[in-house]
């Protein structure tokens, strides 16, 4: 069954207000087999009204539609879908009695306008609304199923898991959509595509099929798996194939088979390892242990961390020789280098990582352009300190190169505990 939602309401399309309510809908329809397919937002007017649903109504099998069911002239949805589906409107006195009663409950008295919301399109099943005055209304029409819900969430969440209950799980033939987020980073979405696009002919074809998103995002590659399957264990068993598959295709790129961040996964790696890690950063500004620090239990394995922006810090508190500073300049793999050695043997830690750059927007040269980030890792083993660096450029605003960097940087950390072994 493939599902579209509209959102109806002016509003929404202005800045001041998100539609929320498709997030809540294709997260429980997607629980029970439904794929929504499309969404749209649809302004407070009849023609455009009647024409998103009309092309939705030719695409999809269900139409969930949210808001405009209120008492007022701008209030249409009611009307445009009676007129598509061709279907008289009645008055229904047991709604407006009830809205009656409402509003006694309040001390008023209910205005004339409210009968509105007891006009009902012929044949159609009365969704009662417990929080508000507007019912929703349940319509099937040449095989299709169209549901009108009230805008305002908590008078729509509780009435659509009623639907979801009573009415949808039945239609949508009991599968069910599981799904696996799977995180890349150090690579393009080209690169990732070409990578795994021949396994999706074996999906497709299995006898639980997958379907794939591929996603680019700051920092890294998101590719969604999706299974349509009749059960937990079918479900679990079609994607944890397609995983192991992507894992031996692309090995170490891939850091995340189930969702979690970066940081979850270094500190998961840490924490299994009973290592503390520290961290020296300039232009990342603390960013990197701000972002292992967001990861409940984080204590575990976090030490300390220092801001070194000016030259002067670096030397004062990492002891990077200022002459290795005036050879080769602050951001540099050298003085990457000098700066997570000094964190290591201030902090006492297993594992330092160090990060030096030009965040910009200003600040950048020919040589040393916006987006240049030098990291390093370090560790001191038996008064011996051994360390990795690298160069990178990085594009984007300020926060974005920023953003790269702290990735990066917990990035060259996960490789090397995983290529380490320690």
């Amino acid at each position: 069954m493939k599902a579209e939602v509209i959102a109806v309401g002016s509003e929404l399309l202005t800045p001041k207000f998100i539609d929320t309510n498709s997030l809540f809908i294709a997260e429980r329809l997607n629980e029970v087999g439904i794929e929504l397919q499309g969404k749209a937002v649809a302004a407070d007017d009849r023609s455009t009204l009647r024409a998103i649903i009309s092309d939705a109504l030719r695409r999809s099998d269900l139409l969930i539609l949210t808001g405009g069911l209120g008492p007022t002239d701008d209030d249409l949805t009611r009307d445009v879908v009676a007129e598509l589906v061709q279907r008289p409107m009645e008055f229904h006195a047991d709604i407006f009695d009830a809205i009656q009663k409402r509003f006694a409950a309040r001390g008023l008295k209910a205005p004339e306008i409210n009968r509105r919301q007891a006009m009902v399109p012929q044949d159609a099943v009365v969704l009662p609304n417990p929080n508000g005055t507007a019912p929703g209304l349940w319509i099937e029409d040449q095989g299709k199923y169209i549901v009108l819900l009230p805008g305002p969430p908590r008078e729509m969440k509780p009435m659509f898991e009623r639907v979801i209950q009573d009415r949808l799980v039945s239609a949508a033939g009991g599968a069910r959509l599981f799904r696996r987020v799977l995180r890349i980073t150090g690579q393009s979405e080209s690169y990732v595509e070409e990578k795994v696009q021949p396994l999706y002919a074996n999906w497709l074809a299995a006898p639980t099929k997958i379907t794939t998103t591929i996603l680019a995002s700051l920092g890294q590659i998101e590719l969604h798996l999706t299974a349509l399957a009749q059960n937990d264990q079918e479900g679990r068993c079609a994607l944890d194939g397609a995983v192991e598959h992507v894992v031996s295709t692309l090995g170490r790129d891939l850091f995340s088979v189930d969702g979690k961040t970066m940081q979850e996964v270094v500190g998961g790696l840490l924490r299994l390892r009973g290592l503390r890690i520290s961290a020296a950063e300039s232009c990342t500004g603390g960013l990197v242990l701000a972002r292992l620090t967001e990861v409940p239990g984080s204590s575990d394995y976090v030490d300390r961390g220092v801001v070194v922006y000016s030259n002067q810090s670096k030397v004062d508190l990492l002891g990077v020789p200022p002459g290795l500073i005036a050879e080769h300049g602050a951001v540099s793999e050298p003085v990457a280098q000098a700066m997570a050695a000094g964190m290591a043997r201030v902090a006492g830690t297993d594992v330092a990582v160090a990060v030096t750059g030009v965040a910009g927007p200003a600040g950048g040269t020919p040589e040393k352009p916006v987006g240049m980030v030098a990291i390093a890792t370090a560790r001191v083993r038996n008064a011996r300190t051994e360390s990795r660096v690298r160069t990178f450029n990085f594009i984007g605003g300020r926060e974005m190169v920023r953003f790269q960097a702290s990735q990066a940087a917990l990035d060259m950390v996960r490789r090397w505990l995983l290529e380490d072994g320690a």
